[in-house]
């Protein structure tokens, strides 16, 4: 592990670490083990152009500062360092504030994430269910007469999208248009900020029609809500838990199905069947969680925090996946241990975790992913051995750049 130089401008603590550069994708759990037996439950860490934060790893730490909002609040402006971020700085799409639920704080907070959990609260999850094999089946049915496939690219990666954009009424029409512009919004390239403003668009002219005709969906019933939310407001928090919900599930969905056709216990035998879906899945959020760190808290004052003198204006990053590993509350912890264990991290915690019922209807989508594809392809096995496949050059998400499998041909569709 490369300990970084002192950046000009930049004081750091000593011996803090690049979370950032090539290499740290590949075994982000080693990296971790490395940085808690070196520095404990927080450690010093340099982002991308040197600029220094906390990485807590400790799962208590973690609990202790997701849970006090008023001593870690959310709000990114308290932080101390922006005089110094240049404007092409890559993480600012992230940090940056934004007038949405993701940056708001106390009351204000409590007003827009209500409003968001009262609108997905509505969702059947009987339908929602049929809407995800109705999009999972349309999905198969393009690539299963070739006997070949990228699980990620051609399935995976496009299906919670789709999901959504049929829970917020999206016109048919629309939908291909806003899947694709949702998914080069989400990327880090020249195009992701034109996509972006693509993606904001269309979501305002979606809202201003929900406004004059109302509808049975997540848009309509947020215009609808108690909380007075403004056109303006339910724009912005519609495209936060779009993004929210399409790469997360995309990744556990890939996640998933990686583990399901490379580890022998959810292979099929003759002595009983496979370990089913929903442990692969629960499995996945321990060991393999698709958002493994998180841009952040701001300490709202002086503290101490894992033996650590904490600023006012300090940025702290949250290592979810880290957390979830973290020998102090898994001492003899294995894969298998992982079975109906939901203690994990990997919906964050505290008033701005992922919020409630969200993490259930993202459960959904990616279950019944999984499903149809293993009922519809009941021999699907991976093209490439397992150690060849590549995980995105990324500590923020993990997720495989693909999936390649094969599988004998079939043009029978998937039921209409």
């Amino acid at each position: 592990m490369t300990e970084a130089p002192q950046t000009a401008g930049c004081p750091v603590s000593a011996g803090a670490v690049p979370l950032y550069g090539e290499g740290l994708s590949g075994d982000p759990a080693r990296l971790y083990r490395e940085m808690r037996s070196r520095h404990g439950a927080v450690v010093p860490i340099l982002l991308d152009g040197g600029f220094p934060a906390w990485f807590v790893i400790g799962y208590r730490e973690l609990h202790q500062v997701t849970s006090d909002p008023e001593l870690f609040p959310r709000d990114s402006r308290r932080w101390h360092a922006w005089d110094q971020v240049p404007d092409d700085w890559p993480l600012l799409p992230f940090v940056g504030y934004q007038p949405s639920v993701m940056f708001a704080e106390g009351p204000e907070h409590r007003r827009r994430a209500g409003a968001i959990s009262d609108a997905l609260l509505a969702i059947d999850q009987f339908e929602l269910r049929q809407i995800c094999e109705r999009v999972a089946d349309r999905l198969v049915d393009a690539f299963a007469g070739r006997g070949e496939a990228d699980l990620m690219a051609e399935y995976a990666a496009g299906l919670p999208l789709r999901v959504v954009a049929e829970l917020y009424g999206a016109p048919a029409e629309e939908v291909p248009g806003l899947v694709k512009d949702i998914a080069e919004s989400l990327d880090v390239h020249e195009g992701a900020i034109d996509a972006h403003r693509r993606v904001a668009e269309r979501m305002a002219h979606l809202v201003t029609a929900k406004r004059g005709q109302p509808g049975p969906d997540v848009p309509s019933r947020l215009l609808a809500h108690t909380a007075g939310l403004t056109e303006e407001e339910v724009v912005i928090d519609l495209l936060v838990v779009m993004a929210a919900a399409q790469q997360p599930t995309a990744n556990w969905i890939g996640n998933t199905l990686r583990l399901m056709l490379t580890d022998d216990r959810f292979a099929v035998s003759l002595t009983g069947g496979r370990r089913s879906v929903g442990q692969a899945l629960n499995e996945v959020l321990w060991e393999d969680t698709p958002t493994q760190n998180f841009i952040g808290r701001f300490a709202a004052r002086d503290t101490q925090l894992g033996g650590h003198r904490i600023k006012a204006g300090d940025m702290v990053v949250l290592g979810l996946a880290a957390a979830n590993n973290d020998p102090l509350v898994r001492p003899d912890f294995t894969a298998a241990d992982a079975d109906g264990n939901q203690a994990h991290m990997a919906f964050s915690h505290g008033e701005h975790a992922c919020p409630y019922p969200a993490p259930q209807l993202a459960e959904v989508i990616a279950r019944a992913a999984v499903e149809v594809l293993l009922d519809r392809l009941p021999d699907v096995v991976l093209a490439v051995p397992d150690k060849d496949l590549v995980w995105h050059p990324s500590v923020w998400m993990r997720g495989l750049t693909g999936l390649p499998v094969t599988f004998t041909p079939t043009y029978t569709p998937g039921p209409a």
